[in-house]
């Protein structure tokens, strides 16, 4: 589900500091868009994109695959064979997954 050697890449360009900073900011950027993700089908292809390019850069592989998946969908015009709830879940399934172990890989406090 999550890519460790992306997250441990990424740390290393960057820094804890940084890395925690980046984690934050994706956070809140990816819970936003989730909120509405699917209640306007003519923002979705976009959605999905900005989610697929936010997750790929941190790890989230298996949402980056989802995401591109209902991107592509959304830009041949079948908005509504997007499967939302399957995004969801994914995403779900990989924060779960991603905060259990993201301490080791911020400055300790």
């Amino acid at each position: 589900m999550i890519d460790w050697d992306r997250v441990t890449e990424l740390q290393f360009e960057i820094g804890a500091d940084g890395f925690g900073e980046v984690v934050e900011l994706f956070l809140d950027e990816v819970d936003n868009v989730m909120k509405t993700l699917g209640s306007q089908p003519e923002k979705l292809e976009d959605q999905m994109h900005f989610l697929k390019g936010s997750a790929w850069n941190l790890g989230f592989r298996a949402f980056g695959e989802a995401c591109q998946d209902g991107e592509r969908l959304a830009a041949a015009g079948h908005t509504a064979e997007v499967d939302v709830a399957r995004v969801v879940r994914v995403y779900d399934a990989s924060k779960s997954e991603f905060m259990g172990r993201v301490s080791e890989f911020l400055a300790p406090a």
